[in-house]
């Protein structure tokens, strides 16, 4: 195995694994929002994007419907078309079950990975290879975190409500905290989304100010004019 091949799988691996072990916030907080354990197995397994299902059960533990619930997880759930279209032509799966497989891994990490890869082959090394990792890893402490969180005495329940938006934060903050060209759009977008969020609080049901955000931060996020003519 060639010196660049080893150090796509590493890398791989090594975010894989991390970004697996999360999944136990996301089984803590599915349990927080009355899901049953196999419920939020399910979500996982099927659904398997992060900031969607953690949209969905954080709606559904603030009280609001079905409907609003998914509606947020959809939403945030779009960029992971975007991915796709970027990924189609690096990844080129063929046969029916290699394609659902690439669509079902198309999430921030794996197309991070891909993308920053040298050349096409490494790529889609590094797609696989993520997304097989956090897969697995996600699926197995998503679990862990239900049967632990059902264990756990009142005090320990009632401060998990904060386990959603704390795993949002911890996941927008490093980024708000870097300097790159996108950066200014991304400090624009979460800003203008919190706003939205807050202001929309005590006057709609819980889950709708979560929607309503998602599309003020759609907008906050377009190319300003001069950005396109550049």
């Amino acid at each position: 195995m060639s010196a660049a091949r080893t150090a796509t799988l590493r890398d791989a691996v090594g975010l894989g694994l991390a970004v697996g072990l999360y999944g136990v916030a996301f089984g803590a907080a599915a349990d927080a929002a009355g899901l049953d354990v196999w419920q939020a197995l399910v979500l996982s397994a099927l659904m398997f994007t992060g900031a969607s299902q953690f949209a969905l059960v954080g709606v559904l533990g603030a009280g609001g419907s079905g409907p609003a619930a998914i509606g947020s997880a959809l939403l945030l759930g779009t960029r992971n078309t975007v991915y796709g279209v970027r990924l189609a032509p690096l990844l080129a799966p063929r046969g029916v079950l290699r394609r659902a497989g690439a669509a079902h891994w198309v999430i921030d990490e794996t197309t991070a990975m891909a993308v920053a890869a040298p050349d096409r082959e490494l790529g889609r090394l590094a797609f696989w290879a993520t997304g097989a990792t956090i897969y697995v890893g996600w699926n197995l402490t998503t679990v862990l975190g239900a049967l632990g969180a059902s264990g756990l005495g009142g005090t320990a329940q009632a401060a998990l409500d904060a386990v959603v938006p704390a795993a949002f934060l911890a996941l927008l903050w490093p980024r708000l905290q870097r300097t790159f060209p996108e950066a200014a759009v991304q400090r624009r977008v979460a800003v203008g989304g919190a706003v939205v969020a807050l202001l929309l609080t005590p006057a709609v049901p819980a889950g709708v100010q979560v929607v309503a955000a998602v599309v003020a931060v759609a907008l906050a996020g377009r190319p300003r004019r001069e950005e396109v003519v550049r």
